[in-house]
């Protein structure tokens, strides 16, 4: 008796992350859409009250709150989400008293904010509830994706418990470290930082006024994101010996190292949430597809967070990638079509490169004490800032809405 076929999805994305969650919704809610998704994720994909804090916020842009609204995401966020007035960015040594301001731009255009604080795991629990509540995706989780083998018309994707499915298109969208890109032999460029990231919520007595803070410390950029109330979160990069040696520390004195840190712009800080810490590092894969195969998010670069823009670029993808194909679709071509998926990566390469670079070279600029580049880059930094025009180009771009922008990015649906 022959075994009975394996079930065939037009799309199966690798990985629940914030980008395949995303992508999944745009592509079973477009416009008479009838593709066939399945999201194969090796945690349970429930609510994150089951699970433990994320202490990280992300700097949406308005291209992926454009993104969030044409999936139909954005109304369980709109409350949570705090707008952002503007930004300051500083450049001191860690004692130093006095921090003056030496870049100052707003990032309301025409009384819209350009960028919004969303805490991970709002964002991550609005995106799981849509997914499991769309009758057009399915979701095999918890469930991993353990080999990937060609197909006659299909990917075939094993699973860790034996299952097997079909993938006329198979997405990368499982993480930096994307066991898919491996197995379908994808290299990547990049490397270690020999730093770490840690990240916390914290309270303070002071109204933030909406006004995020870029502060550029010799260990590494140190940023304060305005969250909804009087709290902010902080994420910030640290040498590996010293992340760990300061995640090893007590509520206490990790709170005293904080204040330090922030200085006192917000009054006396207070522990507000967890903290996390993870190693940092920069990389390019070699090619964004391969036949029947697409890559997004971390599995196709990861960047150093020092402008926040990671899940940005991710969602920006993910704006891409559903046009590619959805058009395709509409023409008659198969998801993986590779007509589609060529399209799709020349949309996307030159962003993630430029990127990549942009955020490493700032990340190498700033994190050092050496007197004469920093009197160098302090005086570049308060050039920009008597040259309004240059500040609006840069909140532009921030925005992600520059150049050939996906439909998804402008808020309209596919």
């Amino acid at each position: 008796m022959s075994s009975a076929s394996p079930e065939t999805f037009d799309v199966v994305i690798a990985g629940g992350s914030f980008a395949g969650l995303a992508l999944a919704l745009a592509l079973a809610r477009a416009e008479g859409s009838e593709l066939s998704i399945a999201v194969v994720e090796r945690s349970p994909l429930a609510s994150t009250e089951a699970g433990p804090a994320d202490p990280r916020a992300f700097a949406l842009s308005a291209g992926s709150r454009g993104l969030l609204e044409a999936i139909g995401v954005w109304p369980a966020l709109a409350d949570a989400a705090q707008p952002v007035s503007g930004v300051d960015i500083t450049d001191s040594a860690l004692g130093d008293v006095m921090r003056p301001v030496l870049l100052s731009y707003d990032t309301v255009v025409e009384g819209r904010p350009q960028m919004l604080i969303l805490e991970a795991d709002g964002l991550r629990k609005a995106l799981i509830e849509a997914v499991r509540g769309e009758a057009g995706i399915s979701v095999l989780a918890p469930a991993e994706v353990v080999a990937v083998d060609d197909g006659v018309g299909a990917r075939s994707v094993r699973l860790a418990d034996g299952r097997s499915v079909g993938a006329r298109l198979l997405v990368a969208a499982d993480g930096a470290r994307s066991r898919v890109r491996e197995m379908a032999g994808i290299g990547i460029v990049g490397g270690s930082y020999r730093q770490r990231g840690i990240a916390t919520i914290v309270g303070h007595e002071r109204d933030h006024g909406g006004r995020a803070v870029q502060h550029f410390l010799p260990s590494g950029p140190f940023a304060l994101l305005p969250l909804a109330g009087r709290r902010t979160c902080i994420t910030w990069s640290e040498a590996e010996e010293s992340a760990q040696r300061m995640m090893a520390l007590g509520d206490a004195d990790f709170l005293e190292e904080l204040q330090m840190r922030a200085g006192w712009r917000l009054g006396e800080l207070s522990l507000a949430g967890p903290r996390a810490s993870w190693p940092l590092g920069s990389h390019l894969a070699r090619s964004l597809i391969a036949p029947r195969l697409a890559l997004i998010g971390d599995a196709a670069r990861n960047v150093h967070p020092i402008a926040g823009q990671g899940v940005n670029l991710g969602f920006r993808d993910v704006a891409a990638l559903a046009e590619a194909v959805v058009e395709g679709a509409r023409l008659g071509l198969e998801a993986g079509d590779a007509t589609s998926l060529e399209r799709y990566e020349r949309w996307r390469r030159a962003d993630g490169v430029q990127s990549a670079a942009a955020f490493s070279a700032l990340n190498t600029l700033f994190s050092n004490d050496w007197m004469l580049l920093r009197t160098v880059r302090d005086a570049g930094l308060g050039i920009v800032d008597r040259l309004p025009g240059l500040k609006s180009l840069l909140v532009a771009e921030a925005a992600g809405l520059t150049g050939d922008v996906p439909r998804l990015l402008t808020g309209e649906p596919l």
